[in-house]
């Protein structure tokens, strides 16, 4: 797997360019947008003051025309706002005069209608033409050029350049400040993910800032909860199964010191040994039950179907447990079909099903009291329920039943309870068989514990996710 790169640019940092690139983006498109605009509207005012002189200067020259074309003098305030606009003048009395930018069509389409309005392409570029017919049968042209015409345009750009810079200038404190106040909580978040890292788990949040980030406080504050919850969990049930463990041993221990020292009756030997073979059993059982409860998460946890008579397992079920029950003079029933019932399921893992519900029923009941095994079919899978009539459990006490020790946790020193590790055994081994189970309250009063598992494939071995 290739490591992700880690960019060390801080949030602040990038906040901070974001907001200077937006900045800067917004006044370009602006004045991208704006300056065609501009020009174009400046093109059209220039055309239009440069007609007013045309028409000015046609007529002054008309009104002042004494002796001949080339004596013509224009009024000194005309002549100033043509210099000041750089408005060149030609008279024109032929087509063929050379006046730039203008063919010979041009001219004769001045003389013949009387006035032009035009662009033309000169030497010193492009140029704005207006030309009117003067009464003794000539003609005046005007020439602006186009980059005079466009200047305030020009100016216009220049004035979107500086208020980039000002834009710039005033975004990057703007973004300085709004990443400082974003970061903040984010900050905060780390040192707690690192607190927690470190084994704390009274690490709060207080929520705050964008809603992204304050569901971020949340979340954490969440997991450091879920993770005491969890690790304290983890800590009852490792002493519990400690305990469990460390009973049969001292037994073992005992029994076997005692065997050592030869403090054991002859007549009682047997006995003995019966006793550190039962205690050895139970260890056997614990470990195993450890064993399976782990492998559940592991990929090498095999299941090995094939078809299966309910109604004998149920027999063969009944018959330990009926056993176990009246030595604890607790009432066993069992509601087992009574033809033969064949399905596709592992034996073994339903047997370990049953044991592990008749397991915890048992404990949990009285002398005198119920225990009730059922097994039927439900469709083409099977269905196993344990029932019976001892204290039950809260609707609470229902939604933790199949986790590890979590009951232990809860009902120590209250009432029996073993480790958790029938209970957890049972839900993970009915999920890996791609069944279910849940618990409800028995008729009886009690518990009802019930595993509702479909048929597997016969073909071959199946491994639990």
């Amino acid at each position: 797997m290739t490591a992700a790169k880690h960019d060390s640019t801080s949030l602040v940092t990038r906040t901070v360019l974001l907001t200077s690139l937006v900045a800067a983006i917004v006044v370009i498109v602006a004045g991208v947008i704006s300056y065609p605009m501009l020009r174009s509207a400046e093109v059209t005012q220039s055309r239009v003051t440069l007609a007013r002189l045309a028409d000015l200067t046609a007529t002054a020259i008309d009104r002042g025309s004494s002796s001949g074309p080339d004596e013509q003098i224009l009024p000194p305030p005309l002549a100033a706002s043509l210099q000041s606009e750089q408005v060149s003048g030609y008279l024109v009395f032929s087509p063929d005069a050379a006046v730039p930018g203008m063919s010979t069509v041009d001219l004769r389409e001045l003389l013949t209608r009387g006035t032009i309005s035009m662009e033309g392409d000169t030497r010193r570029g492009d140029v704005l033409i207006e030309g009117r017919v003067l009464a003794n049968g000539g003609a005046v042209v005007l020439q602006q050029p186009l980059a005079v015409a466009g200047g305030s345009a020009q100016e216009g750009l220049l004035r979107f350049l500086l208020a980039l810079i000002i834009g710039v200038l005033i975004a990057i404190p703007i973004g300085f400040f709004a990443a400082v106040r974003m970061v903040r909580p984010l900050r905060a978040a780390r040192d707690a993910a690192y607190e927690m890292q470190g084994g704390s788990r009274e690490v709060r949040l207080t929520p705050e800032g964008p809603s992204e980030v304050a569901e971020i406080a949340i979340a954490l504050n969440s997991l450091s909860s879920a993770l005491d919850v969890s690790e304290r969990r983890q800590r009852e049930f490792l002493l519990s199964v400690s305990h469990e463990l460390r009973t049969p041993l001292t037994a073992v221990k005992g029994y076997a010191e005692a065997l050592a020292d030869n403090v054991v009756e002859p007549d009682d030997v047997a006995r003995t040994g019966a006793t550190v073979a039962a205690e050895a059993q139970r260890l056997d059982r614990l470990v195993s039950d450890l064993l399976d409860l782990a492998r559940l998460g592991a990929v090498d946890f095999r299941v090995h179907p094939s078809t299966v008579d309910i109604a004998d397992v149920g027999r063969d079920a009944a018959e330990v447990w009926g056993s176990r029950c009246e030595r604890e003079d607790v009432d066993f029933r069992a509601e087992i079909p009574e033809q033969s019932e064949l399905i596709v399921t592992d034996p073994m893992r339903l047997r370990q099903i049953i044991d592990n519900l008749a397991e915890n029923a048992l404990r949990v009941s009285p002398a005198g009291s119920v225990v009730v095994l059922a097994i039927r079919p439900a469709g083409e899978g099977v269905e196993v329920e344990v029932r019976d009539s001892g204290p039950g459990l809260t609707e609470d006490d229902m939604s933790i039943a199949f986790e590890p020790g979590a009951l232990y946790e809860r009902y120590r020193g209250v009432r029996p309870v073993g480790t958790g590790l029938g209970l957890a055994l049972v839900g993970r081994l009915a999920q890996g068989l791609g069944g279910s189970a849940r618990v409800t309250t028995a008729p009886e009063g009690g518990a009802c514990f019930t595993v509702s598992i479909p048929p597997l494939e016969l073909e071959i071995d199946s491994v639990i996710p």
